[in-house]
């Protein structure tokens, strides 16, 4: 009882924590919703007013697609480009085209109703997984989570970014397949939700995939090192602790004839961000330079000799 007591209590205080980071995130969030980009599919809602009063008959919104063509009909100005630009311009369009030829000082009121345009994918350990529509050009992370109702007790303390990979999970791909065979950027989750640390937070961008595994997933890209390149067998090898760039090359058989591993790299990523390392595992292997020690996730790559 007492377990079960401390795990609810933990857990109020963790959605607490998430609640404020909410409303303190998309403070600056929200200042940008007149930045996105209007693309084909989105769907938007028009109020016209001339001399205080409702110009639509129908006594309410009405509700517009930007269609394949990227247009819009209107009444009185039928079609009219929408694809391409902002809520702020598309309106100051359709009120200077009113106003030259119709009315005198319509105010139009044009809201998104649906974002169909730009999706983002999030799947795993969350309330309601699915497709959501990017209501921003800084649409984050963190706003995802809150679309899909929250991450569960259940998640681990990863979460993995696949940029375009949308396509891919439309088309019956695997997750765990996704995770390993591309460069997923790796969010803590524990600094984002638990700690409300921003700097942990990732810009999402259309058609991103983002998965948060259970507690229990075999975290692919945090338990692998990737040795590629000119070595004679180049792949993924299992993380060690204290592990070098130099050993997983021998571990990767070796440099092949016309490897290079004078200007060999390690690229890692961390929080969001990809950090590509240089180094001279020739010096490393005469001993005219320190070995770099890696992380789980890094790749290693040995490229071709130029000779």
């Amino acid at each position: 009882m007492q377990l079960m007591t401390m795990r609810s209590i933990s857990t109020r205080l963790t959605s607490l924590l998430m609640a404020l980071v909410l409303l303190c995130w998309p403070a600056a969030a929200l200042g940008q919703k007149g930045k996105y980009v209007l693309g084909i599919g989105d769907k938007l809602s028009l109020l016209l007013y001339a001399g205080g009063e409702l110009q639509l008959t129908s006594g309410g919104p009405i509700v517009l697609t930007i269609s394949e063509e990227g247009t819009i009909t209107l009444p009185f100005l039928g079609k009219a480009k929408a694809v391409g630009l902002t809520i702020d311009e598309l309106t100051h369009d359709i009120t200077t085209r009113l106003k030259e030829d119709y009315f005198v000082a319509p105010q139009v009121i044009l809201s998104i109703v649906d974002y169909r345009s730009k999706k983002v994918y999030i799947l795993g350990e969350v309330k309601t997984p699915g497709s959501y529509g990017m209501e921003h050009e800084n649409t984050s992370l963190i706003e995802l989570i809150s679309m899909a109702g929250g991450a569960t007790e259940k998640r681990g303390k990863k979460a993995f970014v696949l940029r375009g990979a949308y396509e891919d999970i439309a088309s019956g791909g695997k997750i765990d397949e996704l995770v390993e065979k591309k460069e997923p950027i790796v969010v803590d989750l524990q600094r984002l939700l638990e700690r409300a640390d921003l700097t942990a937070n990732v810009r999402l961008l259309p058609d991103d995939v983002v998965y948060i595994p259970p507690r229990m997933f075999a975290d692919i890209a945090q338990s692998k090192i990737y040795v590629m390149g000119h070595v004679n067998k180049p792949g993924i090898y299992d993380f060690q602790d204290g592990i070098t760039a130099l050993n997983a090359c021998l571990l990767a058989g070796g440099f092949v004839k016309f490897a290079a591993p004078n200007r060999a790299t390690v690229t890692r990523f961390e929080n969001g961000k990809k950090t590509i390392i240089k180094i001279d595992l020739s010096h490393v292997r005469e001993g005219k330079a320190d070995d770099f020690i890696l992380k789980p996730g890094d790749r290693v790559y040995v490229p071709k000799s130029w000779l």
